[in-house]
């Protein structure tokens, strides 16, 4: 075979790669657009999906928190099992979350949908490749930025005292504890999550996708299980922190501050393994021998 016949075999094949590549996204991308246009444009959008994840979300963790005592099969995976969230930790921490979104999201919303123009939709959809990669690549600087923003409102005591001590408030995590945050806090979390797509120059698809993400593993990191489906269970190589490193850093506040990832606290020299958690059954059989 001649070299000019492979490198047109070389190109057709890249073609073909492309163009089927392309058309994994494109049908729903379609679809979305002529059934749903009007409301993708609204700059509501973004708001919505994100306050409607994080609700559905917090929901089925809060019913599993209410079954926990009396299912074992749930309560073996909680990390914590011998700690029961109870009514009142529900009722404080939604009290907060409501408060918040009513005094600060709900009016940044509706001042975005009053003056700001409605959002121009690309008529293509990402390659699968650049969705994918857009997504990984906002994990990662978003992970960088708040790892900063974390470390140094731990490091410095004014900081920790004004702004996020009150996230700190609970050592035992679930998933309601995620967005018990200040007013500064959760204005920081999502001015980064809005821009980090507009500086990697994301298609507004992976945009609402890295969103949506972005809540469930910060749900997830929160919610006080240990599943197998997990995320640190899925990512190789410790790679992933998860929600048994996040537990850590309620338990020790000096440790393990980076939300997704866990490479910046090694680094740092900030990282800890968490201690295996022992049951009440297996503490009393210590206490016994001791």
């Amino acid at each position: 075979m001649s070299p000019g016949s492979m490198h047109g075999m070389l190109d057709i094949s890249n073609a073909t790669w492309a163009l089927s590549e392309r058309s994994v996204l494109q049908p729903m991308w379609d679809y979305l657009q002529q059934n749903h246009e009007s409301s993708l444009r609204s700059p509501l959008f973004p708001v919505i999906i994100s306050v409607s994840m994080y609700l559905v979300l917090v929901f089925f963790y809060t019913v599993l928190d209410l079954l926990a005592p009396t299912w074992p099969s749930i309560r073996r995976y909680q990390i914590h099992q011998d700690r029961t969230v109870t009514w009142s930790n529900i009722g404080a921490t939604l009290a907060l979350t409501t408060y918040n979104h009513l005094l600060y999201i709900f009016p940044a919303a509706v001042a975005q949908w009053l003056w700001r123009p409605p959002v121009p939709l690309p008529r293509e959809a990402p390659t699968l490749t650049a969705f994918l990669l857009g997504i990984v690549g906002c994990t990662v600087v978003f992970d960088f930025q708040y790892y900063l923003w974390h470390l140094l409102h731990h490091r410095v005591g004014w900081l920790y005292r004004t702004f996020h001590a009150l996230h700190h408030q609970y050592r035992q995590t679930f998933s309601l504890v995620t967005q018990y945050l200040s007013a500064w806090e959760l204005f920081s979390v999502g001015f980064w999550t809005t821009v980090d797509p507009l500086l990697l120059q994301c298609h507004c698809l992976t945009t609402w996708a890295f969103m949506l993400f972005n809540i469930w593993v910060s749900t997830e990191d929160h919610c006080g299980y240990d599943f197998p489906w997990a995320m640190h269970r899925l990512v190789p190589f410790g790679l992933w922190g998860g929600a048994l490193r996040h537990d850590a850093h309620h338990q020790q506040p000096g440790t393990n501050f980076a939300p997704f990832f866990a490479h910046w606290d090694w680094l740092g020299g900030t990282a800890t393994m968490p201690a295996p958690v022992k049951t009440k059954t297996q503490r009393e059989k210590d206490e016994k021998e001791a």
